[in-house]
């Protein structure tokens, strides 16, 4: 989990970026992150033809042999104490660290990393294209 906030995080400096230069290389603007942000370009969203079965999420990992998808191969890399991995890559016991509630959380099933941003929304700012 550590490891997508940190890529996200990453992501979202990229982003803001270009906001934090001027078109002189030898000139630049420093900016709050929240003004940086207000100046990020709005368009319209358009949810028209989503479809949540367009996206493979949920393949079959690094190694298809082993039946572990890649929702299972990262719960596998970010369990503190690793699960018991039963057959087709059914994971049982472990326990990780949620960084965003600051819990511990004892069932795979209870979290959720699939994705940082929903798929919907990521149709409607233009994954659709």
């Amino acid at each position: 989990m550590l490891t997508t906030v940190l890529r996200g995080l990453a992501v979202a400096s990229l982003a803001v970026l270009p906001l934090t230069a001027s078109s002189p290389a030898s000139a630049v603007e420093t900016l709050p992150l929240s003004e940086a942000v207000n100046r990020l370009p709005v368009e319209a969203e358009s949810r028209d033809g989503y479809d949540r079965d367009a996206f493979r999420h949920l393949n079959t990992g690094d190694d298809p042999s082993d039946g572990c998808n890649t929702r299972a191969e990262v719960l596998l890399d970010e369990a503190v104490e690793q699960p018991t991995v039963g057959s087709r890559c059914r994971l049982s016991g472990g326990r990780w660290w949620s960084y965003y509630d600051q819990m511990w959380v004892t069932s795979a099933s209870g979290l959720d990393i699939d994705h940082m941003v929903p798929l919907a929304e990521s149709w409607d700012g233009g994954a659709s294209g």
